[in-house]
């Protein structure tokens, strides 16, 4: 689950220069940090930020910047609820680990045993398929595979989204690749119900929330429209940071539905360092599960970096349980990230140093809360002073033009004197695709209209490309996610198949457009 597009002269250098010592006490970390994070605000377009920095199990500072809505003046504070998204999956994996303390579950034992009915499509994998494999991205299925069963909002309930999964081909050998999903969290949500005889929602909130403190914090994507003291979600349509709308379907929950703050998010973090004690002194679990959080499980690939950010590049990096476990500047780091519609977030540990940092932000920058979170874990680790704000603009500004070019060359590769092989009533009609379900082509005013039965935004007018390719344009520009259809036809002329992919490559990854093989439907 992602989403993430966010976005005057240094103030650290200069003061370096004139010998100012930088000390991050409680006191002072607010007024040093203060035009950093508003330059940064300026640079990336963030209407709101709110930062939180623990260390040594005290919080030095939890505190709001901006607005939570742009034309309005209410303030972002350090109560102020944001979307989580992804940073939800550590604490589905430490509800799951709460169980196995409990020694009502295992790590390692097979998730047929606590949901007999779950399936994939290859029937060994579904055998030895792990409450950890849930976890750490390694099953098989291809990136953001099933994601279009809840994203964007469906008509489909958690459950039918698991039964569905049987019907996913895999991409890779099973535990031979990474590749993230948000749907095998869904599962996890399904056996942490089964085995507590709680729903996930009522598990995570009594079990983990209310025990650390987190009492603004709640457990529904559906709740970040509930008013009150909420930051509105905003993001660039069509080249226009503006509000949107915040991303509402409980499907997904276990992968992505927390709302929480930033004084929240500093408890939650003190608790994870400290191995699992809460403020009272008591233990919500042991040292024993910190370890198995933490411990990497999947290799990911290291890439190569931009110039600006050689510095990034890690010696390892992998996925443990709900966390990202990598290294930066010697120090093992424990991170993730998160993105929905116009809500990005970033949460940072160094366990060495017992220091956590968390970025909330209601745009679609993720080079806002990079550039924040590693100015303030260079401070602590002692590395020269960098500046971040500037390296993410320049990456961001070669990515943007990159993707122009790359843009401006489909378009002139286009053969726009092509037709359609077909009159266009021969393309309508109702496909199904064995895992999402049905999709309808119709004709509306000598146009072709595109529909997916289950997902009640994505309708669509299918504009000609070239040849029997399309274009799907949907109508909620917020999706952001116009995808090409191509059909495929029989020797007698008659459609075999379509299939689709996105239009951009910056397109979000939970818009799968592309695992779908669109078979016409008999008339009956």
């Amino acid at each position: 689950m992602k989403l993430a597009h966010i976005h005057r002269i240094a103030l650290w250098p200069l003061l370096t220069l004139l010998g100012v010592t930088w000390s991050f006490a409680q006191s002072t970390l607010p007024n040093l940090l203060d035009e950093y994070v508003e330059r940064t605000r300026t640079v990336f377009d963030v209407p709101g930020i709110s930062l939180a920095v623990v260390k040594d199990g005290k919080v030095l500072l939890a505190k709001g910047y901006g607005v939570r809505k742009l034309g309005e003046a209410a303030a972002v504070d350090s109560k102020t609820l944001f979307g989580i998204a992804s940073n939800t999956k550590a604490f589905t994996a430490t509800a799951l680990g709460l169980l196995v303390e409990e020694g009502k579950l295992e790590w390692d034992a097979p998730v047929n045993r606590y949901l007999p009915w779950f399936q994939l499509s290859d029937p060994y994998v579904t055998r030895e398929l792990t409450i950890r494999d849930l976890l750490v991205h390694r099953s098989g299925l291809g990136l953001g595979a099933g994601d279009l069963l809840w994203w964007p909002p469906s008509t489909y309930d958690r459950k039918e989204v698991a039964r569905r999964l049987r019907y996913l081909p895999l991409a890779t050998s099973f535990r031979s690749a990474y590749a993230y999903d948000n749907v095998l969290y869904t599962v996890a949500g399904e056996v942490i119900e089964a085995i507590s005889g709680l729903s996930w929602e009522d598990f995570v909130g009594s079990r983990i929330l209310t025990k650390v403190g987190m009492s603004g914090s709640n457990v529904r994507h559906s709740d970040a429209a509930s008013g009150g003291n909420v930051a509105t979600p905003h993001a660039s349509i069509e080249g226009k940071v503006r509000p949107c709308n915040p991303f509402a379907s409980d499907n997904t929950n276990p992968a992505g539905g927390i709302n929480s703050s930033a004084e929240d998010m500093a408890k939650w973090m003190i608790v994870q360092l400290d191995s699992g004690r809460v403020s009272d002194g008591t233990a919500l679990f042991t040292s024993r599960l910190t370890a198995q959080l933490w411990q990497l499980v999947t290799p990911i690939p290291i890439g190569t970096q931009p110039a600006e950010l050689r510095s990034l590049r890690p010696n390892f990096r992998g996925y443990a349980l709900g966390f990202d476990v990598l290294d930066y500047a010697g120090k093992k780091m424990v991170s993730h990230t998160g993105g929905l519609p116009g809500y990005v977030s970033r949460v940072t540990m160094i366990p060495e140093l017992k220091l956590g940092v968390v970025v909330l932000t209601n745009q679609e920058s993720s080079e806002a809360f990079n550039a924040i979170t590693y100015r303030i874990l260079d401070h602590y680790l002692g590395n020269p002073a960098m500046d971040w704000i500037q390296a993410y603009r320049t990456v961001r500004s070669r990515n943007d033009s990159l993707l122009a070019v790359r843009t401006q060359r489909a378009r002139v590769a286009r053969d726009s004197t092509s037709h359609p092989s077909l009159a266009l009533e021969k393309y309508a009609g109702t496909y199904s695709d064995v895992w999402y379900g049905d999709i309808l082509i119709t004709m509306d005013q000598g146009r072709l209209v595109i529909s997916f039965s289950k997902t009640p935004s994505l309708i669509g007018d299918l504009t000609h490309w070239q040849y029997d390719t399309f274009i799907a344009r949907w109508r909620d520009r917020e999706l952001r996610a116009d995808a090409f259809v191509t059909f495929s036809l029989n020797p007698d002329g008659t459609i075999e198949q379509a299939k689709m992919r996105a239009v951009s490559p910056a397109t979000d990854f939970s818009f799968d457009f592309q695992h779908l093989l669109l078979k016409p439907k008999p008339e009956k």
